[in-house]
C-alpha cells in the first residue's frame, strides 16, 4: 500500500469513528477529517465572499465624488448585485444537483473571485455594473452549494451549529473588508485605494486550489446519484409531493431577507433626515452592528439544534420586529444608538444562521439544491425589491412607518410560513 492511499485509509476512517478523546471536546472534534475539511472551505469561501460583496459599501463616497455618479446610480448596481446573486444561486442550486456539490464550489468561488478583481479595473460606471452584476452571480450560487455541501457531510444532531457557523463567516468577511479599507485608504489616494480594495478580491480563487484537493463530495449525495436512474430534473421541487414545502419555504425566506432589507437599507436614511443623529456614519457604530451579527449568528446556531429550527426562526423574528420598532418609535440619542447597533447586526443577521440547515433537512438528496438554491434566491430576489417598496410608500406614510409596516409584514409571513413547515431538528437526510 503506498503513502498516498494510506492517508485515505486514515481519513475515511476519521470520517466514520469519531476521534473525541474527552467528552467536552465539540462537535467539531466528532466531525471527521472529511467533514472539517468541508466545513473550513465553505467558511472561509463564504468569509471571503462576504467581503467581496461588502466592498462596494465603502467605496461608494469615492466613487461619487471620483466619477460624478449619483446616488441612485451607486444604489442601482447594489440592486442589480442581490438580483443575480439570485439568479446565480438558483442556478448554482441546478448544477450542484447535476455536477456534484465540490465542484459548484469551486466554480462559483472563482467565478466571484475574478469578477471582484475586475471591479477593480473598471474605466466607467458601465463597466463597473457589468462587473459588480457578474460577480453578484457567483457570490449568490456560492451560498447555495456552500450550504447544501456542509449541510450533507455534517451527522444530522450538530447540522444546525455546522451551517450556522459557516454562516457566521459573512461577519468575519465583513470585518475583513472594513479593515482592508481602513489600510487602504490610509496608506493610498482615494482614487487609487478603491482599485487596489477590488483587486484584493482575487485572493479567494486561491481557495479553489485547496478546494480540488482535499474536499470530496459527500456520501449521501454520491449513494443517491449511483442509485438514480435519470439525472434530477429542476421542475421536480413543484412535484405535488414537494410543491407545498417548496412554496413555503420560499415565503420563509422571503420574510427574512424582506425584513433584513427593510431595515437594514433605509434606517441610516431615516435616522439622519428625521432623527438627525450623526452617530450613524462612524466606525464605532459599524463596529457595533457587526459584532452584533457575529454573535447572533453563533447563538442562533447554537440555539438551532438545542431548541429546533421552528422556535429559533420565531424567536430572531420577534426580536428583529422590536429592533425596528426601538429604532423607528422610540426618541434615541446618539449614544442609545451606539449599543443598538448590537443588537440590530445580532437579531437581523443570526435568523439566517439556521436556514441553510433547515432548507437541507426539507428536500430530497435528488433535488437538493434545486429546492434550497430557488427557495433561498427566490426569498432574495423578492426581498430585494422591499427598499423600493418602501421608499414608493414613504411619501404617503413617512419613512420610520413605512419600515415598520414592511418589517412586521416579512417577519409576519415567516413567522407563520414557520409554523406550517415540519420542524427538521435532528432528520436524517437519507429519509428526508
Amino acid at each position: 500500500m503506498d503513502s498516498k492511499t494510506l492517508t485515505a485509509s486514515v481519513d475515511d476512517a476519521t470520517d466514520m469513528k469519531p476521534t473525541a478523546d474527552s467528552p467536552q471536546l465539540s462537535w467539531y472534534a466528532e466531525a471527521g477529517a472529511h467533514a472539517r475539511r468541508a466545513f473550513w472551505s465553505c467558511k472561509v469561501g463564504y468569509m471571503l465572499d462576504g467581503m467581496d460583496t461588502q466592498m462596494l459599501s465603502f467605496v461608494i463616497p469615492t466613487l461619487v465624488a471620483t466619477w460624478g455618479i449619483s446616488l441612485a446610480d451607486a444604489g442601482f448596481i447594489g440592486t442589480m448585485t442581490l438580483l443575480s446573486s439570485a439568479l446565480g444561486g438558483w442556478i448554482a442550486g441546478i448544477l450542484s444537483d447535476r455536477i456534484g456539490r465540490v465542484r459548484t464550489l469551486q466554480l462559483t468561488v472563482l467565478w466571484f473571485a475574478v469578477f471582484t478583481a475586475l471591479c477593480g479595473l473598471a474605466q466607467n460606471y458601465g463597466q463597473l455594473l457589468a462587473a459588480r452584476a457578474l460577480m453578484g452571480f457567483g457570490f449568490g450560487g456560492e451560498w447555495t452549494a456552500g450550504a447544501v455541501l456542509i449541510g450533507e457531510v455534517i451527522r444530522a444532531r450538530d447540522r444546525g451549529k455546522a451551517v450556522g457557523l459557516v454562516q457566521s463567516g459573512w461577519a468575519l468577511g465583513w470585518g475583513m473588508a472594513a479593515l482592508l479599507y481602513a489600510v487602504l485608504f490610509s496608506v493610498m489616494a482615494p482614487e487609487i485605494a478603491w482599485r487596489a480594495l477590488f483587486l484584493i478580491g482575487l485572493v479567494p480563487a486561491l481557495l479553489v486550489l485547496f478546494i480540488r484537493r482535499y474536499v470530496k463530495e459527500p456520501e449521501v449525495f454520491e449513494q443517491a446519484r449511483v442509485a438514480q436512474q435519470d439525472a434530477p430534473r429542476f421542475t421536480e421541487i413543484f412535484a405535488p409531493g414537494l410543491l407545498s414545502t417548496t412554496l413555503r419555504a420560499a415565503l420563509l425566506t422571503t420574510g427574512a431577507q424582506g425584513g433584513y432589507y427593510a431595515i437594514t437599507t433605509w434606517l441610516p436614511t431615516f435616522l439622519k433626515t428625521d432623527r438627525h443623529l450623526t452617530v450613524l456614519g462612524t466606525g464605532g457604530y459599524l463596529a457595533m452592528i457587526i459584532a452584533g451579527s457575529y454573535a447572533g449568528y453563533l447563538c442562533s446556531a447554537w440555539l438551532t439544534d438545542r431548541i429546533g429550527r421552528k422556535p429559533n426562526f420565531i424567536l430572531f423574528a420577534l426580536g428583529s420586529m422590536a429592533i425596528a420598532f426601538a429604532y423607528t418609535s422610540l426618541p434615541l440619542t446618539n449614544a442609545s444608538m451606539l449599543w443598538l447597533g448590537f443588537p440590530l447586526g445580532f437579531f437581523a443577521s443570526g435568523i439566517f444562521s439556521g436556514m441553510g440547515a433547515f432548507l437541507t433537512e426539507l428536500f430530497p438528496t435528488r433535488v437538493r439544491g434545486s429546492g434550497q438554491g430557488f427557495c433561498y434566491n427566490v426569498g432574495r430576489a423578492i426581498g430585494a425589491l422591499f427598499p423600493v417598496l418602501i421608499g414608493a410608500l414613504s411619501s404617503r406614510f413617512g419613512l420610520g412607518t413605512s419600515i415598520g409596516i414592511f418589517a412586521v409584514a416579512a417577519y409576519g409571513v415567516l413567522i407563520v410560513a414557520a409554523l406550517t413547515l415540519p420542524e427538521t431538528r435532528g432528520r436524517e437526510l437519507e429519509s428526508a
